[in-house]
């Protein structure tokens, strides 16, 4: 993907100054994550601010996206200012950490967060920061879902498929149980690599589904990755 910007159906992301790039990660969760009823929205560690404008364009819902890089940070308001959103997505420059919301609690909360966390790490900080959990560790992200979500409200995150089982088993201790799992193939023939879960603070038994990005060949995408991102990806 191109590095000084992506320009999606309703919306360009300029990404020269920030960490990490648009990312099939993150139009998956954007895509995917369940908006339904929805009136207020927290996207943890929002990057180039895609995550929060994909929700955006598929909801009415007021989102509040955090992010601690100030390079990043500035370029998501950037992004955001020159969206048909601006009215309805504010964002902070904070971790979520040090993250004091106003008043309310939050009906969804999504994050792509950082992960390998036993991989080498980026010599650059910066980069390390962002792609490993230096900065944001599976019990501080549960601890801020768990305070932040409303009494009905919905967690979805992406995570690699390790790192996401990991994070099941750890949620559960934490009272925020695991509802729905997308798994998904970048070709039929490789296993699971990534997961979207959706977590809630009610038990249910956790329904599995799952998407293949790409047939035999690359760049030729499969209908069902077609559905999800045709609203925003302009080859579709």
């Amino acid at each position: 993907m191109p590095s000084g910007s992506f320009s999606f159906k309703q919306f360009t992301i300029h990404q020269d100054r920030c960490v990490f790039k648009v990312g099939t990660d993150g139009v998956l969760l954007g895509a995917y994550a369940d908006v339904t009823g929805v009136k207020t929205i927290l996207d943890i560690g929002t990057g180039t601010g895609l995550i929060a404008l994909m929700l955006a364009q598929r909801s009415e819902a007021e989102i509040t996206a955090i992010e601690p890089d100030p390079e990043s940070f500035g370029q998501a308001c950037s992004n955001v200012s020159r969206s048909r959103w601006s009215d309805r997505i504010r964002v902070i420059n904070t971790s979520l950490q040090n993250f004091l919301p106003e008043a309310h609690k939050f009906d969804l909360v999504v994050s792509n967060p950082p992960f390998f966390s036993n991989s080498l790490k980026n010599p650059d900080p910066v980069k390390a920061a962002a792609r490993h959990n230096v900065t944001l560790n599976n019990k501080d992200l549960l601890l801020g879902m768990s305070e932040l979500l409303t009494e009905d409200g919905r967690a979805q995150v992406i995570m690699p498929y390790p790192e996401g089982n990991v994070f099941i088993a750890e949620a559960n201790e934490s009272g925020l149980y695991c509802n729905d799992i997308l798994k998904i193939r970048p070709l039929p023939t490789i296993e699971v690599r990534r997961l979207i879960i959706e977590f809630s603070r009610k038990r249910n038994k956790a329904t599995e589904k799952f998407l293949t990005i790409e047939h035999g060949k690359r760049h030729e995408f499969t209908q069902e990755y077609i559905d999800l991102t045709k609203d925003f990806y302009l080859k579709f």
